[in-house]
């Protein structure tokens, strides 16, 4: 840690080869953790996980100075790398997503589980209703709505759409409350429950 305080120098740029080789084993295992959620495979997690190495090292070695020793430094270095991970993941889920309620996704669920005929109905009736409902939300909450509901971190999801986790929570909160309302006005969910 030392040579990555004095910033320059052979013994600098050792510290900083042995920092990056960690840094790419942990976003590797991020990546490989995280990556099928996002629907990301092959040469591209590999890519992903060497971005966000290399940008957790710029920032490491600009922070360096603030580092307290409460924790040790490879444990202060990890949380450079998996906040990096999470904002690369929800960026490549932005840029690439097609985030959608499919139906006809929704309705092989039923098929798969061996559900009888009058269930398989049901669970297809409510998926309408559910996809239905999604469309009356504003603009903001399908947005949000569709995001959360595919996995998008919130972290990267508040940085890309520039607010705060308490914004989305709260647009989260008032999605929820209106698609329920519809759910019950079309007789698919109980007003009690």
């Amino acid at each position: 840690m030392d040579a990555l305080e004095e910033g320059r120098g052979p013994q600098f740029e050792q510290a900083c080869t042995r920092l990056h080789e960690m840094l790419v084993r942990i976003a590797m295992d991020e990546v490989f953790r995280r990556g099928p959620r996002y629907r990301i495979t092959g040469p591209e997690l590999n890519d992903l996980a060497h971005q966000a190495a290399a940008d957790a090292l710029m920032r490491i070695t600009r922070k360096i100075r603030e580092f307290r020793g409460d924790a040790r430094f490879t444990t202060w270095a990890f949380r450079f790398v998996v906040l990096e991970v999470s904002s690369k993941l929800g960026r490549h889920f932005w840029r690439v997503s097609n985030a959608r309620v499919d139906l006809d996704e929704w309705a092989q669920v039923p098929d798969r589980s061996g559900i009888d005929p009058v269930s398989h109905w049901q669970a297809r009736e409510l998926a309408e209703a559910v996809r239905d409902a999604i469309q009356t939300l504003s603009a903001r909450q399908r947005q949000v709505f569709t995001a959360v509901v595919n996995g998008v971190p919130l972290e990267a999801l508040a940085s890309e759409l520039e607010t705060n986790r308490n914004a989305l929570y709260k647009t989260m909160f008032d999605a929820r409350k209106k698609l329920r309302a519809q759910l019950i006005a079309g007789g698919h969910l109980s007003a009690a429950g």
